[in-house]
């Protein structure tokens, strides 16, 4: 997102910890509703336009989301919803498109709140390695004909009774609604938010072989105080490395394996 509508999402995240900060609020329900509510705007192309329109004024865009939505969400979700049409968008997918995060972002916080969100970054990257592995399953969860109905039977039996609900709703929203984007890039945005729940960035580390939890706490700690941030690790062993560890936050690589190396060496054999 750009302009208006960066600050216009920044603005519904505040909105939305602030109203889970109370703790009568359930968030794993306003997850759901959030998750509704994106449905029923990625459908509706003119309702999304209207709520969107720069001609009508936000208190005007406000009531109409109102009176849609009142009855069928509860209250908090009928404000989070209301104060997001009241800002300015540069485009109208970009209000689907903060709908659909403030859903996502809610699990989040549910998670952090009942002391299970290591388990909700665990298991989705977890997931993501296990679709990774098989091309049967990433088809099956992403060919754009097969029926929904059938892909969210298929996550119920992978993930039911062996992940955090969160996690089972979150995989099952990105491959019955993906949106155009990629079943891996889903999953990456769902870790940034919970990362960013907590102020820290993730790393996904590629080793030869497991690491023993000291040698995850020093890696933890020597990349928290290059990057001045705390960092969780996301560790993915690949014999193929033949030593040492590779490590990506964001677009960054530190790639210090022997088949790096190798590589390099190679290549300056080749020049």
């Amino acid at each position: 997102m750009i302009g208006a509508s960066r600050e216009a999402l920044a603005a519904g995240r505040e909105n939305l910890e602030s109203l889970t900060d109370n703790t009568s609020v359930d968030a794993a329900k306003l997850a759901e509703e959030l998750a509704a509510v994106t449905v029923l705007l990625d459908r509706e192309v003119s309702l999304r336009r209207v709520l969107t329109d720069p001609s009508r004024s936000g208190q005007d865009k406000a009531q109409l989301a109102g009176s849609l939505l009142s009855g069928q969400v509860s209250g908090e979700t009928v404000d989070l919803v209301s104060g997001l049409v009241r800002s300015r968008w540069s485009g109208a997918r970009d209000l689907v498109d903060a709908v659909e995060e403030l859903g996502a972002y809610a699990e989040v916080i549910a998670a952090d709140k009942a002391g299970s969100l290591d388990d909700l970054e665990d298991e989705l990257f977890r997931f993501g390695r296990v679709v990774a592995g098989s091309h049967e399953l990433r088809a099956a969860l992403t060919e754009p004909k097969a029926d929904t109905a059938a892909k969210a039977e298929l996550i119920k039996k992978l993930l039911g009774g062996r992940a955090n609900a969160g996690t089972v709703r979150l995989v099952t929203a990105l491959v019955t609604n993906p949106r155009g984007r990629s079943l891996e890039g889903g999953l990456e945005s769902y870790s940034k938010l919970a990362a960013a729940r907590r102020g820290r960035v993730v790393a996904l580390v590629t080793t030869a072989i497991p690491l023993s939890d000291r040698q995850k706490e020093r890696l933890a700690a020597a990349l928290a105080g290059l990057y001045g941030r705390q960092v969780h690790l996301n560790i993915d062993v690949d014999p193929e490395v033949r030593g040492g560890v590779r490590v990506q936050i964001g677009d960054e690589i530190i790639d210090g394996t022997v088949a790096s190396r190798l590589e390099g060496a190679r290549q300056g054999l080749e020049g």
